[in-house]
């Protein structure tokens, strides 16, 4: 993983002067998406970058140990072998970033990463997932538990009500506390964006997650109407560059809830390259919250490699 993030004072001066310029947003964000996207060759080797991104997740009240260990089988074996060896990748050892799952099921996801010798991060939903509105010290044992289970990342999310009232210092000190409740793991801290009212709350939020030692920021918990958009994501990575530029400190993005194709996953690398560089192109610094967009990624390698679309039980568990 990148080095953490430290935190830095609360800076309300720089937060007060924010103004989100809304029909420039929509105009870049319209822009974004209409941008010719890279074919072949190129297409497929940025589709496995965006495997590499990958958060795959189980978020469901019906998770059980047995489909937490499929879950992690595909983590370590994302696209299937004979088709990266195809396109000569098979030493690159393309596994997702990490798996998500509820704090319940760290150690089972733990045990079972072992079981198929794989090292890849567990990240853990915490903090009173996905609403935000459980008391702090339930919501800073949650992290606690998840980290004494194995977890190395925690996602997580933040109370909203704090923001939409602008009790930015209040939201800076929960933040904080999460961030010393996380030790070594890396937090990643969910905005629920779509919850937030309007992008110059997005932006502050930002900054105050950021400020408070957030290694990540991520748009949405999943769970809400209105999730990763790419308006919001402009605002939260013209944040994240501001911060870096202000403070020399990278901080991460994961967008989440509702990426489903392999075409959404080219605009979003292309979004990150072209707002942040080749340096964010990397799991350490960008991930995609998501549970069936792999299966299209699959999907679209096989199609480029065989020159056909593959049947349902061409690729397991898709």
């Amino acid at each position: 993983m990148a080095n953490r993030n430290a935190g830095t004072e609360l800076d309300l001066g720089w937060i007060s002067k924010v103004r989100v310029n809304l029909p420039a947003v929509l105009r870049r964000a319209e822009q974004i998406q209409t941008r010719r996207t890279v074919k072949k060759d190129w297409q497929a080797a940025w589709l496995l970058r965006a495997v590499t991104c990958i958060d795959l997740t189980t978020l469901s009240g019906d998770d059980t140990p047995s489909n937490i260990h499929r879950l992690c089988f595909k983590a370590k074996h994302p696209i299937r072998g004979d088709l990266l060896k195809t396109l000569k990748m098979e030493d690159l050892d393309v596994t997702t970033g990490a798996v998500c799952v509820y704090p319940a099921r760290v150690r089972d996801t733990v045990k079972a990463l072992k079981d198929v010798g794989c090292n890849i991060h567990v990240a853990s939903v915490a903090t009173g997932f996905p609403a935000g509105q459980t008391p702090l010290r339930t919501r800073l044992e949650e992290i606690k538990m998840a980290v004494e289970d194995g977890a190395s990342e925690i996602d997580v999310v933040i109370n909203r009500t704090l923001a939409l009232t602008g009790q930015w210092e209040e939201l800076y000190k929960e933040i904080c506390l999460c961030r010393e409740a996380c030790g070594e793991a890396h937090m990643k801290t969910i905005l629920g964006t779509g919850e937030l009212g309007s992008l110059t709350n997005v932006y502050k939020a930002s900054l105050v997650a950021m400020m408070a030692g957030s290694d990540f920021i991520k748009t949405s918990t999943g769970k809400e109407s209105v999730n990763a958009t790419y308006p919001v994501a402009l605002v939260m990575v013209r944040a994240i560059r501001d911060f870096y530029w202000k403070t020399g400190i990278k901080v991460g993005f994961k967008p989440a809830g509702g990426i489903r194709s392999a075409k959404e996953a080219l605009v979003w690398l292309s979004l990150m390259k072209e707002e942040l560089g080749d340096e964010w192109l990397k799991p350490e610094l960008f991930r995609l919250g998501a549970s069936s967009l792999l299966g299209d990624i699959e999907r679209q390698i096989y199609h480029h490699v065989t020159g056909r679309y593959a049947a349902y039980h061409d690729l397991p568990m898709a």
